[in-house]
């Protein structure tokens, strides 16, 4: 069943042509990739899923997004709400200057939940989710910012999944991270995607192999392929494609 749905979208910053007729879906609870050089669009697209892109003066989307069937580009959209159900994860871990605990229950709060219970059983739920509860157990009063980067990457998750998004969008989220982090947060989309979808962006191929089920590879603003990650890396149906995995431009 599909979750997102894209249709002949053209995506303009001013004049400048940045996405090209792109059409995917993509499948409920599945993990899709998106691969390809620098500036080739992928983030601008994964950005069109939650309207991150709206806050950029004088761009344009022609074409459509439907979210559960629903064009959330439409007139009743309310934007705050379509957040909500699509969290966002950034490629440099940005926590608020605020609690660990604060942190996570930030997001609860402004949507409205005022039981203190609620609030600790879903932060204490989110760390777990997000495999860092045992590390934070006995600190969750102190700064964020006294968190290592992998750490507060992982409580970037944990802030994103406590308001139970059906979507997590991930740009490039392990890229300032060291290997030990990054094998953290790749353990941790394997074990997320039982509950959520999930679109990443990113530069590491390898990362792409081992994480989704899917991968699209982007080139200067096109869709070039998309299929399943095992047939795009293994036995891609397009030339741009095998010269791209296989280190020949990019």
């Amino acid at each position: 069943m599909e979750i997102i749905k894209a249709q002949h979208v053209n995506f303009y910053y001013g004049s400048f042509h940045a996405l090209k007729d792109i059409s995917m879906e993509i499948e409920e609870k599945s993990v899709v990739a998106f691969i390809g050089p620098s500036g080739c669009g992928k983030s601008t697209f994964l950005r069109l899923f939650n309207r991150m892109n709206d806050l950029i003066p004088k761009t344009r989307l022609e074409g459509q997004i439907l979210i559960n069937g629903q064009d959330i580009y439409g007139k009743n959209i309310q934007v705050d709400q379509l957040r909500k159900e699509v969290g966002m994860v950034f490629q440099r871990p940005n926590p608020f200057p605020k609690s660990i605990y604060e942190n996570v229950a930030y997001g609860l709060k402004v949507n409205g939940i005022k039981n203190q219970d609620v609030i600790e059983e879903r932060v204490v739920e989110s760390l777990k989710g997000a495999a860092l509860w045992d590390e934070v157990k006995d600190k969750l009063k102190k700064s964020a910012y006294a968190l290592s980067g992998g750490q507060q990457q992982r409580l970037c998750i944990a802030r994103a999944m406590a308001v139970s998004p059906q979507i997590l969008l991930m740009d490039e989220p392990a890229s300032a991270l060291d290997p030990i982090s990054t094998a953290k947060i790749e353990e941790l989309i394997r074990e997320l995607k039982k509950q959520v979808t999930i679109v990443i962006v990113t530069h590491n191929m390898q990362q792409a192999s081992r994480v989704s089920d899917k991968t699209a590879f982007f080139y200067m603003g096109e869709m070039v392929e998309y299929g399943r990650t095992k047939d795009i890396f293994t036995n891609p149906e397009k030339e741009a494609t095998q010269n791209y995995i296989t280190g020949r431009f990019g």
